[in-house]
């Protein structure tokens, strides 16, 4: 009969239990040599190939085409493994009797970059390969995009931004991760109803004869930049931008000096950020004055 070769303990069991220094357990009896249960799952992707999560993968490809949506996009990302960079950290050092200075301890730490806006950002990647052309020395720990969502959070971060440096780049958008971290639908703010009140009432709140309509649309801001094989250039998607993803328009009567403009959208934004619906469903604006068409 052909021997079977013995279940060895996984990677980072076995890692663990050796820089712990033990070989045994608690009774003495040795770890090496035990046999696992082969249905025990050790984590949610011990089969994951590294792949790209196939309704993300069609959720962005619909977006390209103009038939998605970037709140698709999220929802499929809400079900989705994603790959977050950990790098080796110094934390400690020590000066040998040579003189030579050498690394005592180090830390794994999440990466994070800086947008350019200045916003904190927390770099995810669809897949494993995205990641290590990213970051060649970055470890890629598998977690559901909630998971990430949430690190991001922890982390202080206003953007989650998936697949950065490649073609297909896509940035959730603070509210958009809130959303994915507390595993809620996420709705645009240029498409929730609620927002669309909040910026008519105001208007009504504000009292002023002078602002004779409002309306709200997507911003420019959602537009992002994809490489693409025929178009080397690349081409803009709507959608996965780093925003002002709202784009509010105040319709003016004409004749207000610009003091008087002012004062009427410092006045319609105090409105606006007393508002909790707006305050957290809206992650940047963008506004557009215009004057009413005379009548002919």
């Amino acid at each position: 009969m052909t021997e079977m070769p013995k279940k060895q303990l996984p990677g980072h069991i076995a890692a663990a239990l050796a820089g712990a220094g033990g070989n045994t357990d608690s009774a003495g009896q040795p770890w090496a040599g035990r046999e696992l249960p082969s249905e025990e799952k050790y984590h949610n992707f011990d089969a994951d190939d590294g792949a790209m999560d196939s309704s993300y993968a069609g959720a962005l490809a619909a977006l390209a085409s103009g038939d998605g949506t970037e709140a698709q996009v999220v929802a499929a990302l809400a079900h989705a493994r994603v790959f977050i960079p950990i790098v080796a950290q110094l934390a400690e050092q020590e000066i040998g009797e040579n003189g030579l200075v050498s690394d005592k301890e180090s830390d794994m730490a999440l990466v994070t970059l800086q947008g350019p806006d200045g916003r904190r950002a927390l770099p995810a990647f669809s897949h494993a390969e995205a990641l290590t052309r990213w970051h060649p020395e970055a470890r890629p720990v598998a977690v559901y995009a909630a998971r990430a969502a949430l690190s991001a959070v922890a982390e202080e971060a206003q953007l989650l931004v998936l697949d950065p440096g490649s073609q297909r780049p896509f940035v959730v958008r603070r509210p958009a991760m809130w959303a994915l971290a507390q595993q809620h639908d996420w709705v645009p703010s240029y498409a929730d109803p609620a927002v669309q009140q909040v910026l008519e009432s105001s208007v009504a709140a504000l009292g002023n004869p002078s602002v004779v309509g409002i309306s709200a649309d997507a911003g420019q801001g959602i537009d992002s930049l994809w490489d693409t094989h025929t178009e080397p250039s690349g081409r803009l998607v709507r959608g996965g931008g780093t925003g002002p993803e709202l784009c509010v328009t105040i319709t003016l009567l004409p004749g207000l000096d610009q003091s008087a403009v002012n004062g009427v959208l410092a006045g319609l934004q105090e409105i606006w950020a007393a508002q909790e619906v707006f305050a957290q469903g809206v992650d940047s604006v963008q506004v557009k004055l215009r004057h009413p068409h005379p009548q002919t």
